[in-house]
């Protein structure tokens, strides 16, 4: 790079020297194509609050989330020393809401890293071995998709048992398919390009094939569908722990938080309404930040 050129001119060039400056050109050209989206700025900084909260958690919480004050329960919105009043137990829901944070992050972590992955895994042996493999993959796919996501999460939660782990796995379990369809449809668009051929003459393995090849070109598209997914898997997340078969009291869980509020909802609305805020707005900031992403990682959109 000249002496008299900036990071940002070598980074805007449109001739770049190497690899590793075409990677960086065009990873700071999404940015720059990002962050001019005012409403996917919004999300990510709604995010990046959101994991602030969950890690500083026992630095910012006023409160003990588990404490109980009986003598104070139910306490109002902008009582002094609880901002956003206390439950049917004296607890602070303040507290509460940001110790859940942590388990909001856990189970969004989890079911992103396990569903796409089984999902990519499923969508790319169908697509590229065909015939028989694919038809048997997809009607198993098939058949997850033949039921509503929330309540088949609840049949392999009844079956499990309730707890956050089974929890995760059951969302997990029905979150993959739409990933299985994605991958499929995209291996079947690329394992018939000319490249693809021409690595097959210079003596590549399917296993190459996939893992080297399809992967790093499927990738894009599921992770926008992961993002915009989120919001749905919060809100099963949320669902399950409503119907008590998620995290187990006493822990903080959102879903859990309004289940308990319910009762109170005429009289004590805040103790319901505000974790039902919370999670809208996470929900809202997921659907924001995804739909920026799509802009950006979609190949279709820059034709």
């Amino acid at each position: 790079m000249a002496d008299t050129q900036t990071l940002r001119q070598w980074l805007l060039t449109e001739t770049p020297t190497s690899r590793r400056h075409a990677k960086l050109s065009a990873i700071y050209q999404g940015w720059l194509s990002f962050r001019s989206n005012t409403m996917a700025m919004i999300g990510l900084v709604i995010l990046l609050l959101l994991l602030f909260v969950a890690i500083a958690a026992p630095l910012i919480a006023p409160h003990d989330p588990f404490a109980q004050d009986l003598g104070n329960r139910l306490a109002p919105l902008g009582t002094d020393g609880h901002i956003f009043g206390t439950d049917s137990l004296g607890r602070d829901i303040l507290s509460r809401l940001i110790y859940g944070a942590r388990i909001t992050l856990y189970i969004v972590a989890l079911v992103a890293l396990i569903a796409p992955i089984a999902g990519l895994l499923m969508g790319t042996i169908a697509g590229y071995v065909g015939g028989w493999t694919d038809t048997v993959l997809m009607r198993i796919t098939d058949i997850f998709l033949a039921f509503p996501r929330l309540v088949l999460a609840l049949a392999f939660v009844a079956a499990l048992g309730a707890g956050i782990e089974n929890a995760v796995l059951a969302i997990s379990l029905t979150a993959w398919p739409p990933y299985a369809r994605i991958a499929r449809a995209e291996t079947l668009t690329i394992r018939s390009s000319d490249y693809i051929s021409a690595i097959k003459l210079q003596g590549a393995g399917p296993l190459r094939i996939i893992t080297k090849h399809i992967w790093p070109l499927c990738i894009s598209s599921l992770i926008v569908r992961v993002t915009l997914d989120m919001a749905g898997i919060i809100l099963a997340a949320a669902g399950l722990g409503f119907l008590g078969l998620g995290a187990q009291p006493p822990s903080p869980e959102w879903g859990a938080m309004i289940s308990e509020g319910r009762r109170f909802i005429l009289d004590h609305w805040w103790v319901a309404t505000v974790p039902g805020l919370a999670i809208f707005t996470v929900s809202l900031a997921f659907n924001l930040l995804g739909d920026g992403l799509r802009d950006i990682l979609d190949p279709k959109a820059s034709e």
